[in-house]
Formats: C-alpha cells, sequence, structure tokens
C-alpha cells in the first residue's frame, strides 16, 4: 500500500504566493480529482509534487511512504514512485521512448530488455500506432497522441502514484474514453494511486473517481465524491470565488478550510 500525503503546502513563483495551505491524500488504487477554475493552482500543484525548477516551496510536507519528496531532485521522485503525465508533453528529438523508458528501467534495478514488449502491448491498451514507438520521443505526434504516449509510459513504468495534469486536454470523445479506461485499469487492477488534474467533467464522466477536491486560490475549498463534479458541471465555481479571485496571485479569498460534501 502506498500513499500520497500533502500537508499544508505552500509555494510561491517569482515571490507570488500560489498554493496557500493546500492538503490531500492519496492512495494505492485511489483515484482523486482536483478541479477548479483557470489560475487556482492546480498546476502549480502538480510541478511543485513533480519538483520541477522554478517554484519555491515556503511551508507544508509532501510525502510518498514516508519519503520526503521536497527533499530529493525530480529524478529521485520518479525513482521512489512517482509520475507525472504533463499537460504539454515536450518532444525531445533523439531519444526514443524505448531509450527513455529503457533507462528508467535500468535506474529502477529492472530489466531493460522488457520494455519493447510492454510498449507494444500498452500501445495496443490506448490505440496508439505502434510505428509511433520506434520515433524520437513525441517528435510530429498530434496533442491527442502525445496524451496517449503519457498514459502508455503510465502503463510501462507502473508507478505507486501518477499525477495527471490536464491529461484530457485536447483529446477527442474516442481518445478520451481509451485514455480514461486505461488510466482506470491502471489503477483498479494495478494499484496505482491516480491524482488526476482536470477543468472538466468529461473526463470524469469516463474516468470513475472516489473524491473530487475543489481548487481555489490556491487552497482546497471543498472535498467530495463524484457527485460534486457533476454539480460544478451544472452550476460552476462561482460557489467557491471566480476565476479573479481565484488565480492565487492578487490575494483572492478562500475558506479557510474545506467544505466537505
Amino acid at each position: 500500500m502506498s500513499e500520497l500525503v500533502v500537508t499544508g503546502l505552500r509555494a510561491s513563483v517569482n515571490g507570488k504566493e500560489i498554493l496557500r495551505g493546500v492538503d490531500l491524500r492519496v492512495a494505492s488504487g485511489e483515484v482523486h480529482a482536483v478541479m477548479g477554475p483557470n489560475g487556482s493552482g492546480k498546476s502549480t500543484l502538480s510541478h511543485v509534487i513533480a519538483g520541477r525548477p522554478g517554484y519555491d516551496v515556503t511551508g507544508g510536507t509532501v510525502y510518498l511512504d514516508g519519503a520526503d519528496l521536497l527533499a530529493m531532485p525530480a529524478w529521485e521522485r520518479a525513482r521512489a514512485g512517482l509520475f507525472l503525465a504533463l499537460q504539454y508533453p515536450i518532444e525531445v528529438p533523439g531519444v526514443t521512448l524505448v531509450d527513455a523508458l529503457g533507462e528508467a528501467f535500468r535506474a529502477s534495478g529492472r530489466n531493460p530488455a522488457d520494455v519493447p514488449a510492454l510498449l507494444a502491448t500498452e500501445a495496443r491498451e490506448v490505440g496508439l500506432d505502434e510505428s509511433f514507438l520506434s520515433r524520437p520521443l513525441n517528435v510530429d505526434l498530434s496533442g491527442g497522441e502525445r496524451k496517449r504516449n503519457e498514459v502508455l509510459q503510465l502503463g510501462v513504468l507502473r508507478p505507486s502514484i501518477a499525477v495527471l495534469d490536464e491529461i484530457d486536454s485536447g483529446l477527442d470523445i474516442d481518445a478520451l474514453r481509451a485514455v480514461a479506461r486505461r488510466v482506470a485499469e491502471l489503477a483498479r487492477g494495478s494499484g496505482i494511486g491516480v491524482l488526476a488534474i482536470t477543468h472538466y467533467y468529461r473526463l470524469l464522466s469516463e474516468l470513475p473517481v472516489d473524491q473530487v477536491h475543489v481548487l481555489s486560490a490556491g487552497r482546497v475549498v471543498a472535498t467530495g465524491g463524484p457527485e460534486l463534479a457533476l454539480e460544478l458541471e451544472e452550476s460552476g465555481y462561482v460557489a467557491y470565488g471566480d476565476e479573479e479571485a481565484g488565480d492565487g496571485h492578487d490575494g483572492g479569498r478562500a475558506p479557510s478550510s474545506p467544505r466537505v460534501i
């Protein structure tokens, strides 16, 4: 059983506070969604957890199975069992997916010779043409193909905890279903804990979730079951602060403790 525990997390960028005390807990096999208006701190949360440079952590803790992630560089966090699916997956010319995942296997003590067969299997699971596997990473792939590629990597690496930053962005209906189905299978079947960051209910209509957290002005202001996502689809974020109040940059207000639904 693995567990990601975020407690009182505060972070700034260029002196502006974005996260103002975030508390989250995600265990093996659970799927949690973080929703909120534009600029509420959702992507900042994923970047800080993963260790992206440029963010100043000013308070709080992030632990994965008792290990202090904030004390580690990004590569050590990945080796400890953390996976981040990027909102905007980048191209890596000259490096194939086989090469990249082979090095990841080698770093974690697994046999890199297993990677090609695993990639072929996962490509079929997410509907990604196997011809893409021999290309440089993400080069000449569409936005939807890159998102399928992120989930393919998740299936091969099988981390303890996966943070998915807007994995639904740019996907058509068929791709969304394929991606969401595979994420659900990996969570329920392989015990991966999932923290899915999204704007929209459409992802959660395909990906069953255990809990939904509303992030506004850098804080979790409400937590509930899947019905909370449906409420947001119908009424928006008005009850939790508008986009201007929730951008984490301007001193917008948010409740000091989350509403539990």
